[in-house]
């Protein structure tokens, strides 16, 4: 037998930790049971621990409240067709004085523990000020014109294109048989050249695009080549067309021109032999000329009702016969078509707008020969101009009081209508920075409007590409 003082030397039992004895279970009602804690330590010392559910808290319980949300749905389903008038509106009554805005039969102890650390303030913090994204301010539009020049003896024809704005920023503008020259730079004005009564008038100007030299159609079909940093004339282009030639457009050295007698020809002014090929499609005046932006697709409109777009590689090589494999026909309009204008952010989008019969803008996808909308302006659509800067569209109209008309495109809503011309107007031309817009109206004004804006980030100015284009001045 061991010695009685033996068993102090055996070492304690040692209980599992976490784990006691529960508490002996009271009378039922009397006491809930003890229920010990799940949660594990929290470094938060502010943090309560009450374990990882909600138990029911009878102490807190409204068993009148209770007994009747359970029994009287019940009740007035089974009566349902017996109540009488009375009886609902006590019962209402009843609910509304029992139950006020509870409906909750249970009543819980405590709120759920907020979740430790700093994950709501990550989650939930309010971004500070160069965090969030700066909100772009709505551009002002002008109304009215920023400058207001006279022209007199503009001739007022919706057919021509006497209206022009070259890369060195300068003007050019024909009055009858005078064509001039208006420098945005210095606001300076010069006379380039006033043709013979019996070869005018000029019905076409459009700058090359290098901005020195430039294209003068003539009422006589003939076409001039002039260098206006001397204000000499280069050569004459003549036999292109056998009527007057209202329009004409510029791919590098290739002058497209456009005559009333319905063809289009391509002139190489660098060749003696200049018609180096022929588009034949439309069967009335061609009015407009367009180049896209890649310069492999052409636009034309005529008064036929007619636009075609032309692949620069389609056209023939024979002058004399002429190619008539246009890439796309559209037929649409039911009048002449002399506004035309590339989209300068989606190169295969062209606006077309209508005449007086038509009067509508019309926007095509050249790809596919779709027509994605047209609207309808209300009045005769002489010219369209896009913003270089944002998804905007300008129009002129014509026989209207507010003749230009701003769209935001493509929702065409209406962003602002520019008062200040008395009559239709003929043409519009762009500034090089794509912020001003020029306009020349039968009222004999040429006025000139900062509706487009500025862009945010200047592009870098493209360098100058001398190609030789006039290289054969001599000739005649």
């Amino acid at each position: 037998m061991e010695a009685a003082g033996s068993s102090s030397s055996r070492p304690p039992k040692r209980r599992r930790p976490g784990l006691r004895p529960s508490a002996p279970l009271e009378v039922a009602g009397a006491r809930t049971p003890y229920m010990p804690s799940l949660c594990t330590n929290s470094k938060n010392p502010s943090t309560k621990c009450y374990g990882d559910r909600f138990i029911p808290d009878r102490s807190a319980m409204d068993m009148d409240m209770a007994y009747y949300l359970l029994t009287e749905p019940k009740k007035g389903k089974e009566n349902e067709a017996v109540v009488s008038p009375a009886k609902e509106a006590y019962r209402r009554l009843l609910a509304d004085k029992l139950l006020g805005s509870r409906t909750r039969i249970l009543a819980f102890r405590n709120k759920p523990p907020e979740p430790e650390g700093m994950l709501p303030q990550i989650l939930f913090e309010t971004p500070t000020s160069s965090q969030t994204k700066p909100t772009k301010q709505r551009r002002k539009i002008p109304q009215f014109a920023q400058r207001t020049l006279d022209a007199p003896g503009v001739v007022d024809d919706y057919y021509l294109n006497v209206l022009d704005w070259g890369s060195k920023n300068v003007v050019s503008v024909a009055l009858e048989n005078t064509l001039y020259l208006w420098n945005a730079s210095d606001s300076s004005t010069s006379e380039l050249v006033t043709v013979d009564a019996d070869y005018g008038p000029i019905t076409s100007v459009s700058w090359a695009c290098e901005g020195q030299h430039i294209a003068v159609g003539l009422n006589s079909s003939d076409i001039q080549l002039w260098d206006t940093s001397s204000n000499r004339m280069l050569r004459t282009l003549r036999g292109v067309h056998e009527s007057r030639v209202g329009s004409l457009a510029w791919n590098s050295s290739i002058l497209t021109t456009g005559g009333m007698d319905g063809k289009i020809v391509n002139n190489d002014v660098r060749m003696r032999s200049h018609m180096v090929q022929t588009y034949r499609g439309h069967e009335a005046e061609v009015c407009g000329l367009r180049w896209s932006g890649s310069l492999q697709q052409l636009a034309s409109g005529g008064n036929d009702n007619l636009v075609h777009i032309w692949d620069a590689s389609m056209a023939s090589s024979n002058p004399s016969v002429g190619y008539n494999r246009w890439l796309h026909r559209f037929s649409d309009h039911l009048s002449a078509v002399k506004a035309l204008a590339w989209c300068p952010f989606q190169s295969n989008l062209l606006a077309s707008g209508g005449g007086g019969n038509d009067r509508c803008i019309k926007f095509w996808n050249t790809h596919t020969g779709l027509c994605l909308n047209s609207v309808d302006t209300g009045a005769q659509v002489c010219a369209l101009l896009w913003n270089k800067n944002e998804k905007e569209l300008l129009s002129a109209c014509g026989f209207v009081q507010k003749p230009l008309t701003l769209w935001k495109y493509p929702s065409m809503v209406k962003l602002a209508e520019l008062e200040g011309h008395t009559s239709r107007v003929l043409c519009l031309a762009q500034s090089p920075d794509g912020s001003t817009v020029a306009s020349v109206a039968a009222d004999e004004t040429l006025r000139f409007w900062n509706v487009f804006g500025t862009s945010e980030a200047p592009k870098p100015a493209a360098k100058t590409v001398h190609t030789g284009m006039f290289s054969f001045s001599h000739i005649r």
